[in-house]
């Protein structure tokens, strides 16, 4: 075995590998739209491991972007060995762990059905931080909602209200496992320019013209089937408790209608009973479950 830096000749073959096992592991950042254009740079560095006929039968890659540098950690875009072995592992933990210097740590989210995986997190050192899963809507009927008084939701303006869609999120996010790391205006400008947004799907819940919530609705795809991603879901934590999160649930749900979308799709935490609670009573099941395994630096 010969452990190797990605050049860019080797592109193709990591992407290769990354489709063949991405149904193996958290296939977030695995997604065609993903991986085009890829590139190792300091922002993702990348390792493979070859066999003696030189083909991939192992690859690490960390995303060590803006973002997850203004929270001291990187996450693995893909951390997977075929040998399933604990020296392929060691290895790859070995070289681009070198990358992450001054930051706390680094994670990854592993499926909870996966034990092979998981046990390899766990002799390396990794240990569980969280819970996550995911829940999927397929009815077509669409519950009303009433606004209560003084309050109303209003599209997002591109150009305008990028300030205060961070503002809402931050706060109402603040206290959220994983999810504690501000964004910026900027990061919002990019999310607006990516290919999954829609046009309409971002929205902003207004009590006497402040903003207390929002919520976005952004295509996506689940078993090689279109369907609309909810989140983030916000509400500022001085106004949770009153309804108004179901309201925007609601909202997206009738968003999504609108678009001809048969199915949503989100993500909870484990440890936010209350958003599960609220799913599951809006006629969304559990289909997937991880756990995010954090390996600290410091």
């Amino acid at each position: 075995m010969k452990i190797e830096a990605l050049t860019s000749e080797k592109v193709e073959s990591f992407i290769a590998y990354c489709k063949k096992h991405k149904a193996e592991v958290d296939d977030s950042f695995l997604y065609d739209d993903d991986l085009k254009g890829f590139k190792p740079d300091a922002e993702n560095p990348t390792y493979l491991i070859t066999n003696s006929l030189g083909e991939v039968i192992a690859a690490a890659s960390l995303m060590i972007t803006e973002y997850y540098k203004r929270g001291k950690s990187a996450r693995f875009r893909i951390f997977h060995a075929e040998p399933s072995d604990d020296d392929c592992y060691s290895m790859l933990m070995q070289a681009v762990i070198r990358h992450a210097k001054g930051l706390d740590k680094v994670f990854l989210f592993v499926p909870v059905n996966h034990q092979t995986l998981r046990a390899h997190m766990e002799r390396l050192s990794f240990a569980v931080e969280r819970y996550s899963f995911l829940f999927v809507r397929e009815s077509p009927e669409v519950p009303e909602y009433d606004l209560q008084k003084d309050y109303e939701i209003r599209a997002f303006r591109a150009g305008m209200d990028e300030g205060i869609w961070c503002d809402v999120r931050n706060a109402g996010f603040a206290r959220l496992q994983g999810n504690d790391t501000p964004i910026t205006p900027e990061m919002v400008t990019k999310m607006i320019q990516s290919e999954e947004h829609i046009e309409g799907g971002m929205m902003i819940l207004f009590h006497h013209d402040r903003p207390v919530g929002i919520v976005r609705g952004a295509a996506d795809e689940y078993e090689g089937e279109p369907i609309m991603n909810i989140g983030p879901l916000a509400i500022l934590p001085e106004y949770q408790g009153r309804g108004l999160g179901r309201i925007l649930l609601r909202a997206a749900l009738r968003f999504a209608k609108e678009k001809s979308y048969a199915s949503t799709i989100l993500s909870v935490n484990g440890e936010n009973e209350r958003a599960k609670t609220l799913y599951l009573h809006e006629g969304f099941r559990q289909v997937e479950a991880v756990v995010c395994y954090a390996y600290r630096l410091k």
